[in-house]
């Protein structure tokens, strides 16, 4: 009888939170406002809490009695400002003359690649591993002219992007001053809503939540500037052209769960197949060592048990959070995940787990 009451108030809950969301969809125009505003602060902010938890370690580390938090943030800025006039002076020479000269010899690299299959075509390579009825050549012109087309959607987006850059930059290095000036305060202002008599694991939520994000990103940097480190070495190695900007590339791409290091693959096999076959075969040995090095050496021994998440559980959330909210949603689903695990499991052991353990 008991159990049956239970059932009939999760039935009853149930409707109710249907019932709340069915009455919020007719009132949307009002939530309207609060979805732009959002839409316009969600990069900034999200810039803003990916270096508030990489800079905060250095910003506790360099913390004294005669060196305050905020003189300690206006320090760390200044030491950013120096470091990115070095990479704008030292680097981004590098690569942009390689990006520029990579689009302008496009249709040589092009014709280039085309030769290259023509050529493993008339030795037949590429019938051993492609079906009969798949001719390469036939079908370049095509894919060239859909990734040319993708292309320029994907140019015409950062066009829009770049457009609002300028809240980005005013917006971005305020929300992060203030995170990390008063950043440990969130947390304590958050469980101050709570009862009292939950405050105390609402407490524990939070510190568990904190640790889990910061873990996260600031492993996530490491894991990925080594596994760029590991690719530029071999890439050297094997002389691959554009090894610099390739690099980079697939170190921002690999920020992206699962599809991000797939993505990155592409465009280095095909510039090492246009250089030779053999450049491409080892490019793409030199991808899979280090991805597995990544995976099996370096991602245990940085983040250790605190991202155990299956790669199935991962797949599933890249795909539903990409199409759901793009590329945005594909970058932040696995700390959202993460985030409503904790509080899920903490939910269940506070309210359900005795009572069904007894039942």
């Amino acid at each position: 009888m008991a159990s049956m009451n239970r059932f009939i108030k999760i039935c009853i809950a149930v409707v109710l939170v249907f019932i709340i969301i069915y009455l919020g969809s007719l009132v949307s125009f009002v939530f309207k406002p609060l979805l732009s505003l959002l839409s316009i602060i969600m990069v900034p902010l999200m810039l803003a809490s990916f270096f508030y938890y990489l800079l905060r370690p250095l910003v506790n580390w360099m913390e004294r009695p005669k060196l305050n938090r905020p003189l300690v943030i206006l320090i760390i800025y200044l030491v950013i400002a120096i470091l990115l006039a070095v990479f704008i002076i030292g680097v981004f020479p590098s690569l942009r003359t390689q990006f520029f000269y990579l689009v302008n010899n496009a249709p040589n690299l092009l014709n280039a690649l085309g030769k290259q299959l023509q050529d493993l075509e008339q030795t037949g390579f590429l019938s051993k591993i492609l079906p009969e009825d798949v001719s390469p050549l036939s079908q370049l012109t095509e894919y060239l002219n859909k990734g040319f087309s993708l292309l320029s959607n994907y140019v015409a987006g950062m066009f829009s992007f770049f457009s609002g850059f300028a809240v980005i930059l005013l917006t971005f290095p305020i929300l992060l001053f203030y995170m990390l000036k008063e950043g440990d305060k969130f947390g304590q202002k958050i469980v101050s809503f709570m009862p009292k008599r939950f405050r105390e694991e609402g407490t524990k939520v939070v510190h568990d939540i904190d640790n889990a994000l910061s873990g996260f990103i600031v492993g996530r940097v490491v894991v990925n500037l080594l596994l760029g480190v590991l690719m530029f070495i071999g890439f050297l190695i094997i002389g691959l052209p554009y090894t610099l900007l390739l690099t980079v590339v697939a170190v921002i791409m690999n920020f992206i769960p699962f599809i991000g290091a797939i993505l990155s693959a592409i465009p280095i096999v095909i510039i090492g197949l246009i250089e030779s076959p053999s450049v491409a075969i080892w490019s793409l040995v030199i991808i899979l060592v280090s991805q597995q090095i990544q995976d099996n050496i370096i991602s245990p021994y940085i983040f250790g048990k605190q991202l155990d998440i299956h790669p199935l559980t991962t797949i599933i959330l890249v795909l539903v959070g990409g199409d759901a909210f793009g590329i945005i949603g594909v970058i932040v689903i696995i700390p959202v995940y993460m985030i409503v695990k904790i509080i899920v499991v903490k939910v269940y052991q506070l309210f359900f787990k005795q009572k069904w353990e007894d039942a």
